[in-house]
């Protein structure tokens, strides 16, 4: 448990390591591109974040999804484990 708590930590920082060297080097190349207007280039900025918060709620919404199903499995599968005791337990069933 605590190995892959640590390969999480890992990777996440790698990601945003990643993802802020990219746009550290987007924000040089808007900003020493010299043949692109400052409109167009607040258009893209606003563009590339807009896309970004779509993408971490993207990611959100599918993480909470699987949680929930795993969830919603570990209720079923509690509850098919106690009727499985039960059913056991009584001496006039016919299992």
């Amino acid at each position: 448990m605590t190995n892959e708590r640590n390969d999480n930590a890992l990777i996440s920082m790698l990601n945003m390591a990643g993802v802020g060297i990219a746009y550290s080097m987007l924000g040089i190349s808007l900003w020493l591109s010299t043949d692109v207007p400052l409109a167009t280039k607040g258009y893209w900025a606003m563009g590339i974040l807009l896309l970004t918060l779509s993408l971490i709620n993207v990611v959100k919404y599918r993480f909470d999804n699987r949680s929930s199903e795993d969830r919603i499995r570990r209720i079923e599968d509690a509850r098919n484990e106690k009727i499985l005791e039960e059913a056991l337990r009584d001496p006039n069933s016919d299992i």
